[in-house]
């Protein structure tokens, strides 16, 4: 069996989009949860809360560091370059002295200087107070725990549980992603999650965007569903657990890692290989559905959107039949009760993926502030959809079609209402938009 992964690295309904050269933005983002009911409150830290914290550099460590004693041999010996920084200078400054040290690549420091560039344009158009001394705080972090990836090589297991400690690199994710996102605009919430209180297997079947799209779908749920951060499990590409630059970000996320089909014959030697390591995550995939209580997430397309050249409009890209009908024969033949929903995910512009897809790892990184969507359509049945189907490769495709125009159908509607203007008036009988965290 393939599944497609996500490459970073939905009809409830949340949007965003954001690039390097934005000057101006939508100024809201928006939700609609029509597939879900109420799940119980866990874990709840409100976006409101977390927007007013004090986001200093030291305070970021405290705050996802854990105590001297836990701390690992690693982060002993680990340079502070970055994390000692208190200007922008002396950040770009730390940039030559580890090269210099020979502890950075300066193909790595240049990606790492341009993001630093990028992440700084997009954050100081938010116009948030303090936008400045976020762009420090966060980057300094950033970089430093760039850098320790470097020294100290990660290996992602096929089925990879984000780090918590001693450094919390989850809440590293959100803390970064979050100035990125305007959340100004206030609507009411419509009813969220149900079924993991009673041990069923929920999986969002979705288009994929931005290597963001985990911590915005976790940031825009979070004042109704904290629970859905620290529990959804992404399926993810080879490249967001490869990619120096984009490896402390997925460490901070429960990962299902497998290889594309689209990279997969990028090097004939290694084509075994990657066949094998997708056939553990497959069986690492399938024991964790027997267990119940599952959240996952993935983009049966195999990777991020691209925009239509011709017109510059972003739209989902098309889904693999093969990858949506594993995923229903794995959640079917898990023993425990399952729901496939058709989610819908605009926030492309916070980070744009490079307009075609590359071979090379260390692709540019543009960086802006943006209103965000996402919605979640209410479940799809294989048994309604094929009902007149005449043999399995036409159910298939069949229930392949349904999912993706769901998922379609409902990006328009995200689509009308952050990059046209419309805002919560683009709400329609299906797509119903709102802004929970008010």
């Amino acid at each position: 069996m393939t599944l497609m992964p996500l490459t970073f690295s939905s009809s409830i309904a949340v949007a965003a989009a954001a690039a390097a050269t934005v000057t101006s933005s939508p100024r809201f983002s928006l939700v609609s949860l029509r597939g879900f009911k109420k799940l119980p409150l866990r874990c709840a830290l409100s976006v409101r809360a977390m927007s007013e914290l004090v986001q200093d550099k030291e305070s970021v460590v405290a705050a996802t560091t854990s105590s001297f004693s836990n701390t690992t041999p690693t982060e002993l010996n680990h340079s502070r370059t970055f994390l000692d920084a208190r200007t922008e200078e002396d950040l770009i400054s730390g940039l030559r002295k580890e090269i210099e040290a020979g502890r950075l690549p300066p193909n790595v420091a240049s990606g790492m200087e341009e993001l630093f560039c990028n992440y700084k344009n997009a954050v100081l158009s938010s116009g948030a107070p303090r936008a400045a001394h976020t762009v420090l705080s966060n980057m300094s972090v950033a970089f430093d725990r760039m850098l320790l990836g470097v020294e100290h090589p990660f290996t992602f297991n096929p089925y990879h549980k984000a780090i918590r400690e001693p450094f919390d690199y989850y809440q590293f994710v959100h803390t970064y992603i979050r100035p990125l996102i305007d959340f100004n605009y206030h609507k009411a919430i419509r009813e969220p999650f149900d079924y993991y209180q009673f041990g069923h297997n929920i999986v969002l079947i979705s288009n994929h965007q931005s290597e963001a799209d985990p911590a915005v779908i976790s940031l825009l749920l979070e004042a109704q569903c904290p629970y859905i951060g620290e529990n959804i499990k992404c399926v993810a590409g080879d490249r967001v657990i490869t990619d120096p630059l984009c490896k402390p970000f997925s460490k901070g996320r429960n990962l299902i890692c497998v290889y594309s089909k689209k990279h997969m014959n990028d090097d004939p030697e290694l084509v075994d290989m990657k066949r094998k390591a997708n056939t553990r995550s497959l069986k690492e995939m399938a024991t964790l559905l027997r267990s119940g209580s599952q959240l996952i997430w993935i983009a049966p397309s195999g990777g991020r959107d691209r925009p239509d050249p011709s017109t510059g409009e972003w739209f989902p890209a098309p889904f693999d039949p093969s990858s949506v009908d594993n995923m229903r024969r794995l959640v079917e033949h898990s023993g425990a009760p399952g729901h496939i929903y058709p989610m819908s995910l605009l926030c492309y512009d916070i980070m744009p993926p490079p307009p075609k897809v590359e071979k090379e790892i260390g692709e540019k990184r543009l960086v802006g502030f943006h209103g965000t969507g996402l919605s979640i359509a209410p479940e799809i049945s294989f048994s309604d959809v094929t009902a007149d189907c005449n043999n399995p490769n036409e159910a298939k495709e069949a229930y392949n079609q349904a999912m993706h125009k769901s998922v379609n159908e409902q990006y328009k509607t995200l689509n009308s209402a952050i990059n046209h203007g419309r805002g919560i008036e683009a709400s329609t009988s299906t797509v119903s938009l709102s802004q929970p965290w008010n």
